[in-house]
């Protein structure tokens, strides 16, 4: 599942900050968002790979979630509902992701996307649906709540 809220954070979108740990722990990169459709990047690291030296699919899973997920925002948070891919082939290099939304309704936006490598070859292709939500109070949140009410 991934959160996303409107807080500016990377410099070449300045409307779009990831605010998850992981995802940025990854060193993804916005490099498009706008009108129903994204673009991001992830320069692979010896710690993306699998054992055959490619990208390991989680690793490609995740960026096609977060390629999707910004796609889908529209002002307000998503979660991933559901996601669906398919891995034609493995990653090498600079893995980016493409998203576009397929269909919104007032809760929900149904996506498709694919990542491709630096050599342009195709990787995955993914479609997923994401429900729009408000910020979710949970963990650090949960937290500083605590944190407040305690005498």
């Amino acid at each position: 599942m991934m959160k996303m809220s409107n807080s500016p954070k990377t410099p070449d979108s300045p409307n779009i900050a990831l605010e998850s740990p992981f995802i940025e722990m990854l060193g993804v990169q916005v490099v498009k968002s706008s009108d129903g459709e994204s673009e991001v990047c992830m320069p692979l690291q010896h710690e993306h790979m699998n054992t055959w030296g490619t990208a390991h699919d989680g690793v490609t899973m995740t960026l096609l979630d977060a390629a999707l997920a910004i796609a889908a925002r529209d002002g307000i948070g998503v979660v991933t509902i559901e996601m669906k891919v398919n891995f034609m082939q493995p990653g090498r290099g600079e893995l980016r992701g493409y998203g576009r939304v397929l269909h919104r309704s007032t809760t929900m936006a149904y996506c498709e996307g694919e990542i491709r490598d630096s050599e342009g070859h195709f990787v995955a292709k993914a479609l997923g649906t994401f429900k729009y939500m408000k910020r979710l109070v949970v963990g650090r949140d949960i937290l500083r709540q605590k944190l407040r009410s305690d005498p």
